[in-house]
């Protein structure tokens, strides 16, 4: 055995040996028990960061830990390798999206690699590859005919200039990113899935979810937003015709409060009142300017103008005006709302801005014990005035003054219905899933244009339908839309020229069904039987960033996989894993900030065990990681003091003796004794808890128990070996190459990699005597040895007797004595 360690060297050839024994290559054809563990894969932007080090090492650790319990273990790894970033890439650099992109994916897998993450090669897989969105296309179609995908018009971020649709992200301050042109709200035709279809059973299903934390399913649940209320309708008369002005509400007890009805610019409404108002056509001009995310909506400035019409109260039939609100979206329930400015926040402030009528019609008790209402301000809000429980009644509601809310509820939408005016419903806050990008670098939308036939699906054989790579990149427009010969086609019906769709799907396309061809890469159908064999996966790992779009949208394409009999599970993850971020300074790393750590140069300078292991032993999983430099030569030391007392236990010559239970000596009871209770703490941190620092500090801690360990009879060799081992076999999943080599140091022929999990010998956890501190007052005094079957009564009396003790609590009266089991005493005087 080699002195000193040589993290580098002993890294290449265990990588080297791994490699060629296909360590991680995982067969369906086993009677082990399955485990899928699987680490989001990344977008190839160049380089790996920090962040991915510490989400494809805790998924290594678990898949390694999981090996040695004896599961037959899949841990595959591929690319998320479409997106916009490649196209700013082509432009910024003049090369070609798919050029980039590769280049990157071959620069970061050696850097996967390099850290030696145990994936199976074989099943790799990127998203660009036509032979994985072939068969995304294929499903689509699939979608199509069952009425699952379909196109309407919806609004989107438009830039005048570019000619080409924004995503929220790039609309800064209400301009284009790239060429700062004011951004337009803008009706186009674009193509949807159904998740709506599904909404119900997404939420429903959450409660299957017992290993997803919490806070990530009542993120999702809102994000879906299921609500009970009551739809209804205003009449009015417009230019001699009847019409209804429909909203959702979920307070109708609130409906006799209501002093105007808003709606969005696009609305019909609003269209028709700026015909004749110039004024108010210069305002839906400016609400098209507007961005179309929810977030926008939330925060921005709420203008609105009146459109001079007016519609009936259902209920009361008084005239209600009509205003055109930048705050409401044609895209969302009904484009309009109704407005209580009484008891809405957003239409209080609106109402008070603009001078509007506001009418109370709930209102609090002071206490259970008085009929004395709350006043109630109409220039000051305050949280009660939206409040919906037990101590609100409504008033000035004419004949439903008195009731509760959830009363009023049920007799406002029992009146509405017998009027043929509205009832309840239930609704959802979820909307269908836009998939349209007009962008180069994304798959295909595979359908086709025909002014006879209409929209045709392309044939099942001409798929896949393929990026041309000669496209121009300037991001003056749609590439594919200026391409001369992208679009141009034969209609596959009736053969006459057609027009190819020149949309791209959104790259969550991708991610949402990526892990079912992990396995099955191979196959020449979408998925096959070894995707039902493998599925659901059993520890899915990555961002709480992702809690809710990319996870939600891999839910719903499972189910609608399932529903297409391509898989056999509903939900696609068993167990879900949110780490935390990577800090510097206590701010997430970026490039912006300038506080970046380069992966790479940790593993050239101390070995990729040393990165690993900080990354493992700085945090637990969930929480933020804050980045230390002295922390990661730590971990260093750490290592190198693991390596030199395995080296000079092997230099006084290794025993493989059976230890002889029965002999051993107080002191080798004790070291055997704290071997064993390492085992049982770290598989019950590593397996149950799924917490890794603090198994690491139970090794090191072992460690140092055995560094002065200095027995040098045969048993206790034995003992320091069997300790060593133990260290060994359970650092393996942490930091793997040095844990190969040393298993190897301690006599074993077979790699660390193949052998399973520490056993703890229960026999050595039984002691005859136990040690407790003695505390007085919460401090340390003293030490006592007692036996371990004293009782309570006998450790209080031995404890109260203690020489050391008698000092600190001498003319003092003892209040209680608090007795933590195996641990301590504690006076308290």
């Amino acid at each position: 055995m080699q002195e000193n360690y040589q993290p580098l060297e002993i890294e290449q050839n265990v990588q080297k040996l791994w490699e060629e024994s296909g360590a991680f290559k995982a067969l369906e054809a086993s009677d082990r028990e399955k485990y899928y563990c699987l680490s989001m894969f990344p977008y190839p932007s160049g380089k790996l960061h920090m962040g991915h080090v510490r989400n494809y090492t805790i998924g290594d650790v678990i898949s390694r830990y999981q090996r040695m319990l004896g599961k037959n273990v899949l841990q595959p790894m591929g690319w998320d390798a479409f997106g916009l970033p490649a196209e700013n890439a082509a432009m910024q650099h003049g090369v070609h999206p798919a050029d980039w992109t590769y280049s990157n994916i071959d620069y970061m897998r050696d850097q996967l690699k390099r850290l030696g993450f145990g994936y199976d090669w074989d099943r790799e897989l990127a998203t660009c590859d036509p032979d994985y969105y072939k068969w995304e296309q294929w499903f689509f179609l699939r979608l199509l005919e069952k009425g699952l995908a379909y196109k309407k018009t919806a609004p989107v971020n438009w830039c005048p200039k570019d000619m080409t649709v924004l995503a929220n992200e790039q609309v800064i301050d209400g301009c284009c990113w790239r060429c700062d042109a004011k951004v337009e709200r803008k009706e186009i035709a674009q193509w949807f899935l159904k998740i709506t279809a599904y909404a119900d059973e997404l939420l429903q299903s959450l409660d299957k979810l017992d290993g997803w934390p919490e806070q990530v399913k009542t993120m999702q649940a809102n994000w879906i937003g299921k609500s009970y209320g009551v739809r209804f309708a205003f009449p009015y008369q417009l230019d001699g015709k009847q019409g209804l002005l429909w909203v959702y509400t979920t307070r109708a007890d609130t409906i006799m409060g209501v002093t105007f009805c808003a709606v969005a610019a696009a609305h019909p409404l609003a269209i028709h009142a700026a015909k004749t108002n110039p004024e108010l056509a210069e305002f839906l001009k400016e609400c098209e300017q507007s961005g179309t995310a929810e977030a926008d909506m939330a925060t921005m400035e709420k203008k609105g103008m009146p459109t001079g019409i007016s519609v009936t109260h259902p209920l009361t039939g008084e005239q209600v005006p009509v205003w055109v609100g930048n705050y409401v979206l044609m895209s969302y329930g009904e484009g309009a709302v109704m407005a209580v400015p009484a008891h809405d926040e957003r239409d209080f402030y609106f109402a008070n801005k603009y001078k509007l009528l506001i009418v109370q019609v709930l209102n609090r008790k002071n206490n259970d014990f008085s009929d004395e209402e709350t006043p109630f301000d109409k220039q000051n809000w305050q949280s009660w005035y939206a409040a919906k429980d037990e101590a609100m009644s409504l008033v000035n509601s004419e004949k439903y003054n008195g009731l509760k809310p959830k009363d009023a509820i049920d007799a406002i939408a029992a009146d509405l219905n017998a009027k043929g005016l509205g009832d309840k419903q239930v609704q959802f806050r979820l909307r269908d899933w836009g998939v349209s990008r007009q962008r180069y670098w994304g798959a295909p939308i595979p359908v086709i244009y025909c002014d006879g036939c209409g929209t045709v699906p392309v044939p099942e054989k001409d798929l896949p339908v393929t990026l041309p790579k000669d496209a121009v990149l300037d991001g003056s427009q749609s590439p594919l839309v200026a391409h001369p010969t992208f679009s141009k086609t034969t209609c596959p019906k009736c053969s006459k020229p057609a027009r190819r769709e020149t949309d791209t799907f959104d790259t969550f396309m991708e991610s949402s069904w990526y892990f079912a061809r992990f396995a099955c890469n191979k196959a020449d159908t979408m998925l096959d039987s070894k995707a039902s064999h493998w599925l659901p996966v059993d520890h899915y790992i990555g961002g709480i960033e992702h809690a809710i779009l990319h996870l939600l949208y891999a839910r719903f394409y499972t189910k609608l996989l399932r529903d297409e009999g391509l898989v056999t599970c509903d939900e696609p993850f068993k167990k879900l894993l949110t780490q935390g971020m990577v800090l510097k300074d206590g701010s997430k790393m970026s490039k912006s900030k300038g506080n970046t750590v380069d992966p790479q140069g940790l593993i050239d300078q101390y070995g990729a065990d040393t990165v690993r292991l900080f990354i493992m032993f700085a945090a637990p999983p969930e929480q933020s990681l804050e980045w230390s430099d002295t922390g990661v030569e730590g971990a260093s030391r750490f290592l190198k003091r693991l390596w030199r007392q395995t080296y000079l236990h092997v230099a006084s010559g290794v025993t493989r003796q059976a230890i002889d239970k029965v002999t051993l000596t107080p002191d080798q009871q004790t070291i055997r004794r704290h071997t064993h209770q390492t085992i049982q703490k770290v598989s019950h941190d590593m397996g149950v808890r799924t917490i890794f620092n603090t198994a690491i500090a139970a090794n090191m801690e072992l460690l140092n128990t055995l560094s002065k360990f200095e027995d040098e009879s045969n048993h206790g060799k034995a003992i320091r070996q069997e300790g060593l081992e133990a260290i060994v076999l359970m650092l393996a999943p942490i930091v793997p190459h040095i844990c190969h080599q040393l298993w190897q140091d301690l006599g074993h022929k077979e790699a660390v990699v193949a052998m399973p999990w520490p056993q703890v010998d229960e026999s050595a956890l039984l002691q005859d005597s136990l040690e407790l501190v003695l505390q007085v007052n919460g401090k340390l005094r003293s030490k006592i040895t007692i036996p371990a079957t004293a009782s309570n009564e006998d450790i209080e009396k031995a404890a109260l007797s203690d020489e050391q003790v008698l000092k600190f609590i001498e003319d003092k009266s003892v209040k209680k004595v608090i007795i933590v089991p195996k641990k301590l005493v504690n006076i308290v005087v």
